[in-house]
């Protein structure tokens, strides 16, 4: 008979409680972390508070021969050099610095503020206009012209090269580093800017239906993180059971509530931090020497200089689910040691 409570309670342990278990820790930590004001709103805003800086970097030592060795994607940086324009002159030129600064920053701290309790919820518009209209604007296309007119003359391969940029568009054909003749220039750079404007939305609105959000004492971000905990509810009740079953001595049930605990939290904090190591390995360049391509380099000395920032979302992303899952092996380690400080029943003597 105890044969059979015990395989009972090892199927409702191991192929119920342990895998909701699991899942729970995955999804409360996320929650707590995609709700975070800190990922939603104060890392943004540092990160576009870096854009102009990083560019200027990016922009600078892609003219050198050293870091892009690729005659191509050197002469287009070095051409571009030549206008005495640096991208953060170009931001500020098109109005961006300014939307970024202000009406773009603005509008991540009224979500930060949401999210933080410090206002009422109401739906907050994302003007994303300004980056459509710099994007078309005169001060972009007088910069890329001007570039051209600091690269050689294209020969026939080349003018052909820039017919098929103006069908495909530049992520699928090279740029070839020369001088279309001036009306295909003037034409492909419109199309590109064109098809590139289009791709972005007028706005977005964050808290669409904010209106029949109840309001929240301890913030939304708070509220909805206390109330993720309730998913643990779920695979609780399975281990309970499971272990009431396979004993139901205090003792022994403490000790089995504590090993599954641990067993089930355990395997969801290794698979965290793999993933939060892995990905930072491969940022950090492990993952860019498996391919070649006549890309490679730049690819390299953009990651290089922009590493910091998918970091940062990588670690807001990935250490609450590491802290819940240590906080869950804690629990299984403290049921499991205060099981020995419960003294065995007569029956369990015996």
């Amino acid at each position: 008979m105890n044969a059979v409570r015990k395989i009972i309670g090892i199927v409702l342990i191991v192929f119920f409680g342990l895998p909701i278990l699991f899942g729970a820790i995955w999804a409360v930590g996320l929650i707590r972390a995609t709700v975070s004001p800190r990922f939603l709103s104060d890392l943004p805003r540092q990160i576009i508070a870096e854009i102009p800086a990083k560019a200027d970097a990016i922009f600078r030592d892609a003219q050198s021969g050293q870091v892009i060795q690729d005659t191509n994607t050197r002469a287009w940086f070095e051409a571009a050099a030549k206008t005495g324009t640096t991208p953060s002159d170009l931001l500020e030129k098109t109005g961006l610095l300014t939307w970024m600064d202000a009406q773009l920053s603005e509008s991540l701290r009224q979500i930060g503020r949401v999210l933080r309790g410090e206002r009422q919820a109401e739906p907050i518009v994302i003007d994303l206009r300004p980056l459509k209209n710099a994007i078309l604007s005169p001060e972009v296309e007088r910069f890329l012209l001007a570039t051209l007119g600091n690269l050689p003359p294209c020969d026939e391969k080349g003018q052909d090269a820039w017919a098929q940029v103006a069908v495909l568009g530049p992520r699928r054909a090279q740029l070839p580093a020369c001088r279309p003749e001036a009306s295909v220039a003037s034409s492909d750079l419109h199309a590109v800017l064109t098809r590139a404007a289009g791709t972005i939305t007028d706005e977005v609105t964050v808290f669409r239906d904010a209106r029949h959000f109840p309001a929240f004492p301890l913030g939304l971000s708070r509220t909805i993180s206390l109330l993720s905990y309730i998913l643990f509810l779920i695979p609780a009740i399975f281990i309970f059971f499971g272990a009431v079953i396979a004993d139901s001595s205090t003792q022994g049930f403490l000790r089995w509530s504590g090993v599954s605990v641990f067993v089930g939290g355990l395997p969801a904090l290794v698979l965290a931090l793999s993933a939060k190591y892995f990905s930072l390995w491969a940022l950090g360049g492990g993952a860019t020497g498996w391919h070649v391509d006549r890309a490679s380099e730049l690819t390299s000395l953009i990651l290089d200089k922009t590493r910091d920032i998918p970091e940062r979302v990588i670690g807001q992303l990935l250490s609450p689910v590491v802290i819940v899952a240590v906080v869950v092996c804690l629990v299984g380690v403290v049921l499991f040691a205060v099981s020995f400080s419960v003294r065995p029943s007569p029956k369990a003597r015996r």
